[in-house]
């Protein structure tokens, strides 16, 4: 069917479209079958009213525009295909013409992809971290796994470093209660973090049923990072003890009859992680590159529209974890200070964001990227990990929600993304060459890699969120 284009912006075409009304016919047949079944008229039997029966009762102008509707589609699909555009968003429709018995016409506004003029992969570069020493990590692991399987006897003696004492918390301010600030029971190993500053000092050489007091700075809920009085009574103190680390104990923890050999694997398993943080660095920084080196225009709507719906999830999490955005800002280690820099640094990394996943639907374009069956099958079965859930509960979840489509552009574009790093110059910081040739990932094995370019700011409320909850 007849079609123009007209190029209102690098990124926003306007189609002019017409439907002859011989293509609009099936459509009009089965508009007037419908309603037909539909309808209950004296002296007719259901289904088969006449058109001109309908045309008096309901109206000529009621049936076209169902048929009109039902015709759309179809024919801005074919005008698309046939000018060549990549439209980026859903159009603006308006009906410009309607000659009963003769045509349609109709014009759709819609943001496009743009021309791309890419560089090529081979000019792209990264500097990554050297890998860092295994020993350290593989000792942290092997101690985790030994607290796992320790023992704890309870002790009449001043409480010390590495015991578990077991405490209640009362938080006070101006000596007011604060019930958001005070526990009861809460068991806690001195000298492993993570709660209020100033605890393992209070604790330490208290005896089960004495107290001590310190002032601290609240983490987690409503009051997070607000000042407090602190008073902590110790009602037990447990010594710790951690089994040998010997052939017995890991051939009890692990798969393997000596030390020796569980600690080999534990060493491969931190090398391919470390390698698999080299990598993913890699991959963020070349990308990042290639982002910077093409300019071009992201349709001002598309990017509207990402803009909202992150500004949205970031204050819904805010509100979840009990927080305003301020007092985020107060203990969060952000970039941005302000309220008026943070939003102008999540507006920054949404367009980044866009323009990464443009860039990638591009190449993956060019090169013909496909998708296998067996990549989404991996692709669900790595979210099913992710969210803790059975790849049938994801399988039946992308089909309720018409995932399909998404998810198999997550993975065109992760594969993309591995075309590019496979062509671009990495190092480490000292200078050495990373071989990246059998490091670059399948292609299911990053479904988020359009946001590699810079930090999602939907990372930034699951950042407040953790913050907030710590």
């Amino acid at each position: 069917m007849p079609s123009t284009v007209e190029q209102l912006s690098p990124s926003r075409a306007k189609l002019t479209v017409e439907i002859p009304f011989s293509d609009l016919q099936p459509h009009l047949t089965k508009a007037y079958r419908e309603i037909a079944q539909s309808v209950t008229i004296p002296g007719f039997r259901k289904g088969k009213v006449p058109a001109a029966v309908i045309d008096q009762r309901f109206g000529r102008g009621a049936v076209l525009q169902e048929a009109i509707n039902a015709a759309l589609p179809s024919a801005y699909g074919q005008a698309v295909e046939a000018n060549k555009l990549v439209p980026l968003g859903d159009p603006e429709v308006e009906i410009t013409k309607l000659e009963d018995g003769d045509l349609v016409e109709f014009i759709a506004e819609v943001d496009v992809r743009p021309e791309l003029t890419l560089p090529g992969f081979d000019t792209l570069s990264a500097t990554v971290p050297v890998l860092a020493e295994t020993d350290p990590e593989v000792d942290n692991r092997i101690a985790m796994i030994r607290e796992r399987f320790a023992t704890s006897t309870e002790v009449d003696r001043p409480a010390a470093a590495g015991d578990v004492v077991t405490i209640d918390l009362v938080g006070t301010r101006d000596g007011e209660t604060l019930p958001d600030a005070t526990a009861e029971g809460i068991t806690y190993t001195i000298g492993s973090g993570g709660m209020l500053d100033g605890l393992d000092e209070a604790v330490t050489g208290l005896s089960a049923g004495e107290s001590a007091d310190f002032s601290s700075t609240l983490v987690g809920g409503p009051l997070s990072g607000e000042p407090a009085d602190i008073h902590v009574t110790v009602s037990k103190v447990a010594e710790q003890q951690l089994p040998e680390l010997d052939d017995e104990f890991a051939q009890l923890v692990s798969e393997f009859d000596t030390v020796e050999e569980m600690r080999a694997d534990l060493t491969t398993a931190v090398e391919q992680m470390l390698r698999a943080d080299q990598l993913n660095d890699a991959r963020d920084k070349v990308l990042e590159d290639l982002v910077g080196k093409v300019d071009f225009e992201v349709p001002a709507k598309l990017l509207a529209s990402e803009i909202e719906a992150r500004h949205a999830q970031i204050d819904d999490q805010l509100k979840r974890a009990g927080l305003t955005l301020e007092r985020y800002l107060e203990t969060a280690e952000e970039e941005a200070d302000t309220v008026e820099d943070f939003w102008a640094l999540v507006d920054s990394r949404a367009e980044q964001s866009l323009r990464a996943q443009i860039l990638l639907d591009s190449i993956a374009d060019q090169r013909e990227v496909g998708v296998e069956q067996h990549e989404l099958t991996d692709l669900i079965v790595r979210k099913a990990q992710a969210s803790g859930s059975t790849p049938e509960q994801e399988l039946q979840h992308m089909m309720d929600h018409d995932h399909i489509g998404a998810w198999m552009q997550e993975i065109r574009r992760s594969k993309a993304l591995s075309l590019i790093l496979s062509e671009a110059t990495v190092t480490d910081e000292a200078g050495a060459t990373v071989d990246v040739s059998a490091l670059v990932p399948t292609a299911d094995e990053d479904a988020d890699a359009q946001d590699a370019a810079t930090e999602e700011p939907s990372e930034d409320a699951a950042e407040a969120e953790a913050d907030a909850k710590a």
